[in-house]
């Protein structure tokens, strides 16, 4: 067989069929993550993205180059989910850029296209590393260019163009030395494969089923409001600042937290050379004033009645279900700051919303959100300057690509690997600060946080030095995996005790959906006998997958 143009209705069923191949090859693809975590995989982040684009793609009845060139482009760019698939949109983006020019793809332009969607996908990574998608994405770049002059048939290019690739992906565990520990060739390179070759299949003519669903599978958007019933323990959200005047040393903090503890939740205290940020959720506001009156006076005092609230929020909703957001906002004035944050549970949404982030994006460690689900929490906040906490390093560059989406407002991305980096970024927010004061301050502060992760692994597989099998705890660090274990309680320990050094002074519980409060306490207590200097306290994260989520500063 012989083919030497590609038109536009050609183009459209090789790309479906691309997309339907990745979509059915996911969970293997998935199988090939180094990290054992359940998370959100490769194969799960490529597939969600190439099948966004899919679905425009589909939708198009009849096709030219430059209407399927866009549908693929912007259809990827804003259904992009994970590290994978921000660069997989970015290979589209390139790739189509070149070829919306042309009424039909001959070999020459492709070989251009392709080296075009390389460039593109390079310079959106910050820091490319070798041995990931990137290189087997440059490797079908160098062999397509070697082929141009030497055929005009594109069957006979795809093909050797595919194989070459395929003896890349062979290599990747030689460039990386964690693939090769763990047994597995590059994930990310190995669905771009799949994705040729499901095209490849099409274009020798294969029976190779096209039908795009139009279902969506989308993160959850926690949003400003939800319309959740909300079981209130502790009815007044308080914050207020102190300004000492009286001595107040880390005993006294660590008393004065105790107290508050006793008399509520959700609670942050910061303090800051002669000042002290408090925000506590209570039942009697006035036990928290009146103790906090005894180290100085008080000024910024705010009670608000959350069960009212909440009860607003509810009507609100119904009201504003009637109209458009554009006829909102219409009526309110533009502030100067918000915040975006992704979150993984409801015990964190509220930590989030008590230090005044105005959106909030559930899914970051099952389902990383896309860079459409940025957009849209984008435009949900009226402001001129928007923060963006991703709080997990997979979600960082779909949160960059939805800056770069962005027009007419400022979003500065702070590049948040996990929760407690987030907590701490926004706790350390000064109103009366530019944004570029404010990002070097909440960059530095989040740097001196260590975070801790304890979940189960969901695969068989060796990694920094240690042996791992399904059904084991581990205990998770910023940039390895640290303790690997049969008991929660024990590899926690075992984790926050790798993570605290004698500079420590507070360790931050948050205890998920599946584990007792007694049980966190009992760790707590554990990690307090050990370390007797140490303040340690204990919060309902309530997130899913992830027993514990802890930070050490």
């Amino acid at each position: 067989m012989v083919m030497n143009t590609i038109d536009a209705i050609t183009l459209q069923k090789l790309f479906l069929a691309g997309a339907k191949r990745i979509e059915a090859k996911k969970e293997y693809i998935n199988e090939l993550n180094v990290f054992p975590v359940p998370d959100g995989d490769t194969g799960t982040n490529m597939s969600l993205t190439i099948m966004s684009a899919a679905r425009e793609v589909s939708a198009i009845e009849n096709p030219t180059i430059q209407v399927l060139a866009k549908a693929i482009s912007s259809g990827s760019l804003r259904g992009a989910r994970g590290n994978s698939g921000v660069i997989l949109s970015q290979l589209f983006r390139g790739f189509t850029k070149e070829i919306q020019e042309h009424e039909e793809i001959t070999v020459e332009i492709m070989a251009v296209a392709f080296e075009r969607a390389v460039e593109t996908a390079y310079k959106a990574v910050m820091k490319p590393k070798e041995g990931t998608i990137l290189t087997v994405a440059r490797g079908g770049a160098d062999k397509a260019a070697e082929l141009v002059g030497k055929t005009d048939d594109l069957v006979y290019f795809a093909d050797e163009v595919i194989k070459h690739m395929d003896s890349v992906l062979a290599k990747t565990p030689d460039m990386l030395p964690v693939l090769k520990e763990a047994g597995v060739v590059d994930s990310g390179g190995q669905g771009l494969l799949e994705i040729l070759k499901g095209a490849y299949d099409a274009m020798l003519g294969k029976e190779v089923d096209i039908t795009i669903e139009t279902s969506n599978t989308a993160a959850k958007s926690a949003g400003a409001t939800s319309s959740e019933t909300v079981d209130i323990k502790f009815g007044y959200c308080t914050e207020f600042i102190i300004m000492l005047e009286k001595e107040y040393t880390l005993n006294t903090e660590k008393d004065f937290k105790g107290y508050l503890e006793s008399i509520g939740d959700s609670i942050v205290v910061v303090s800051d050379d002669d000042i002290v940020k408090v925000h506590v959720h209570t039942n009697d506001p006035g036990l928290a004033i009146q103790r906090a009156l005894t180290y100085g006076s008080l000024t910024s005092m705010k009670i608000d009645n959350m069960r009212e609230e909440h009860q607003e929020k509810l009507i609100k909703e119904a009201e504003k279900a009637q109209a458009t957001t554009a006829e909102i906002k219409k009526d309110e004035p533009m502030k100067e700051v918000g915040f975006i944050s992704v979150s993984i549970g409801e015990g964190v949404n509220e930590i989030f919303r008590g230090l005044g982030v105005d959106y909030l994006i559930e899914g970051g460690q099952t389902m990383n959100p896309s860079t459409e689900d940025m957009l849209n929490a984008i435009e949900q906040v009226n402001a001129k300057t928007i923060f963006i906490l991703p709080n997990n390093k997979n979600i960082i560059l779909a949160a960059e690509q939805a800056k770069q989406l962005t027009e007419d407002k400022e979003i500065i991305v702070i590049p948040t690997k996990t929760i407690p980096q987030g907590i701490t970024a926004v706790i350390n927010f000064v109103y009366d600060k530019s944004p570029e004061e404010n990002t070097e301050r909440m960059i530095e502060e989040m740097s001196r946080v260590k975070s801790g992760q304890v979940t189960y692994a969901v695969r068989d597989t060796t990694i920094d030095g240690k042996e791992i099998h399904q059904g084991n705890i581990m205990g998770i660090g910023d940039s390895a995996i640290l303790t690997v274990g049969n008991a929660i309680h024990n590899t926690t320990v075992d984790l926050i005790k790798c993570l605290v050094d004698e500079d420590s002074e507070l360790i931050s519980l948050y205890y998920g959906e599946e584990v007792k409060e007694e049980d966190a306490n009992k760790v707590a207590e554990e990690i307090m006998s050990a370390y007797p200097d140490v303040d340690v306290e204990v919060h309902s994260g309530g997130q899913p997958i992830y027993y514990y989520v802890l930070s050490v500063e």
